[in-house]
Order: structure tokens, then sequence, then C-alpha cells
């Protein structure tokens, strides 16, 4: 267990120290207060030094906007689509890092005692379980924290079925209904016995395929909290033809169809929350595309859920998916395309406009050659 130590009215302290993305806590770490400046508090953090705030809650997150503010300037991304990507990364992981030195103490009842602070305790206990001890972790931390638990409790709605899926904290939202409505209008195999939703997320696309019809889909993921975060969904849709296991990707036995949405992007995840958009060497989607063939069914079929932003990014070619797939012995029965909808497509001054506004996202129907 890793501690963060300090100095407080000359008396040392230390407290447990968490974050998320696994990032170590601060070799030195100072109190800071209201009378901090934003200058003050990026020089610092620049520096590798944590800041422990002790002022007003709401002038924290001032403070934290205003550091942000000075990160982000004279940030180039350059023309060319993939260095343009590796930069605004890197510059994301750099505007985490310094934002991440301005830190809180939950007291071991997961609350905050700092003025005009919120109730955190039922937040940072659906994130992180019931509290043990005092924990030190990341403003921008407690405020991911905070934001998920008023999308946990709003749900979000989904067109195709008619109801609110509501995400946990570090599990990826179906904000992108697109990919939902593929699920919920491609054309079905003949068969509808079984069907397996692979990195189940919050089980929305489980869901869709019940909904559908399958007298029986089992969803798998590798994520615990994903996991409890699709049980808890499926009980309160009533979908009792839904069987929820893991951590894995495949479950045992064949399927008639099996669904699988990757994360999109070829590249390193920085936190649990990103693993749902970002996938080192694409590994899941290689691991479905190896193993798809050995667990379906005659007749049956596999859906590949895909977006090609990272060909316009320059991360993957069009001829590198279709080869993965020839080599796994599966060939590409039909195509269906959509244009994505949300608000960073058409946002001219988003840095990866360009990419963006030519992305479509595609739902691949695999059959065995």
């Amino acid at each position: 267990m890793s501690t963060a130590s300090w100095t407080e009215d000359n008396t040392f302290r230390s407290a447990r120290w968490h974050s998320e993305s696994v990032t170590p806590p601060p070799n030195s770490v100072v109190v800071a207060d209201d009378r901090m400046t934003a200058d003050a508090a990026c020089r610092l953090a620049r520096a590798g030094t944590g800041l422990l705030w002790r002022g007003d809650f709401h002038n924290a997150k001032q403070l934290l906007q205003a550091m942000g503010r000075r990160v982000d300037r004279n940030i180039v991304l350059g023309a060319d689509p993939a260095e343009a990507f590796r930069r605004h990364r890197a510059a994301r992981h750099r505007r985490a890092r310094v934002l991440g030195k301005l830190l809180v103490l939950l007291e071991d009842d997961h609350s905050l005692e700092l003025r005009r602070a919120p109730d955190v305790r039922r937040a940072c206990r659906e994130a992180y379980g019931v509290p043990h001890e005092r924990t030190v972790v990341a403003l921008t931390e407690l405020l991911g924290v905070l934001g998920a638990a008023q999308w946990r409790e709003k749900g979000v709605h989904v067109p195709a079925l008619d109801a609110c899926i509501h995400p946990h904290y570090g599990v990826f939202s179906p904000v992108r209904g697109e990919y939902v409505d593929l699920v919920a209008q491609a054309p079905l195999p003949e068969e509808v016995h079984t069907a397996f939703d692979l990195g189940t997320g919050t089980g929305v696309l489980a869901a869709v395929l019940a909904r559908r019809g399958f007298a029986r889909t089992v969803a798998t993921d590798s994520s615990t909290r994903a996991l409890s975060c699709a049980r808890a969904n499926l009980d309160r849709l009533g979908l009792t033809s839904v069987d929820v296991e893991g951590p894995t990707l495949f479950p045992e036995g064949k399927a008639d169809l099996i669904v699988c949405n990757p994360p999109w992007i070829p590249a390193t995840p920085t936190s649990a929350l990103e693993s749902g958009v970002y996938d080192e060497n694409s590994s899941m989607l290689h691991d479905f595309l190896s193993c798809l063939r050995a667990h379906l069914r005659p007749g049956g079929e596999g859906w590949l859920i895909l977006s090609d932003l990272p060909e316009h990014l320059g991360l993957r070619t069009r001829r590198e998916l279709l080869d993965r797939i020839a080599t796994a012995g599966l060939h590409l029965a039909a195509q269906l395309d959509t244009r994505p909808t949300h608000p960073r497509a058409h946002n001219p001054t988003s840095p990866l406009h360009t990419a963006r506004a030519a992305e479509k996202t595609s739902l691949y129907r695999l059959l065995p050659r």
C-alpha cells in the first residue's frame, strides 16, 4: 500500500494514497489553501510536488481550471494526423500529470472536510468500496467520481431499449448510441438460441440481443466493475435470460452470434475508464478474431463493431484489418455503416476535427471461411 506524507501544524502526517491511473504518490507534499496562486501551483506541480488542499472546495475547483488554462497554452499538434494524435495524447498526459498534483484528503468515512464541500461519501463508496482509512486522492479523480455518480443515478437513455442504462464509475458509458443502433438493426442469423456479448461493459448490447429474441445471452468482461455494472443494469431491465460471466473474454461453449465492441483506438490507456477507448496493440480485437471460429456454432456469425477513426489518424490501415480477418480464417459477409452523432464529430474546434469529421462506425458481419 502506498502512502502520501506531509507536515502540517509542525506535525508529520500520512494517509493511504489511491490513484485509479496507478500514478505513484508525489515524493513531497505541501499544504495549500486559498492563498495559493495558479502560477505558484503550476510551478510546484510541474516540479512533482503534491498540493494537499485545505481551503475552500469551490476555490480548489477554480484553481484547477486556472492551472489547466496555463498547461494548455502553446500546444501545437501539427498537420500529420498520426503525429497530431501523438502530440494530443502527450499533451493530455502532461495536463493530467500536472493537474493531478492538486490533492484532497478523504476521511475514514470518505467524507471531505473542506469548506463548501459536497457530501462525497456515497459517490466514493460506489467507486472505491467500503471506507477503511483516510485516503489522499487527486482532486481531478474525485471530480470524476462525483460526475460518474451523477451519470449512475440519472442513467443514459438508450432508444433501442426504450430504457436507461446506468453506468458505474470506471465503466465506459454508452453515450455514442450509433453502435447500439447497429446491433439493434442488423439482420440476425437463422438461429437465435445463444448469443455472446464480449466486453459487455454496462451490458447494453447484451440487453439489446436479449430483447431481439435470443433465448440465452452470455455477457463477459475482464473488468470486475463492468461485471457488477452489467448485472445491475440487466437485473433492472428484468432480463433473466442473460448470464454475466467473468473476468474473461470468451465464455465456455459456442454461440449462434458473437458480438464484440472492442476499444477502437490502438493506444495505451492511462486509466480504467480509458481502457474502454484505447487498447494497446489492439489486443482485444486480435483475441476476438483469432478465437471467433472456435466458438461459433454451424451457421453462426460474429459481429465486430469498430470505428475507422484509427485509419483517419494513421494508426491502422483498412488493409491491416482485412488481413487480420482473413488470417483468422474469416470472411467479411457484409458491412453496415453509420456516422457518429456525438458533438465532437461536428465541433470544428476539436483538436482532431478533420479525422473525427470523416469517421464512420461499422458493424462487420464475419463468417468462417
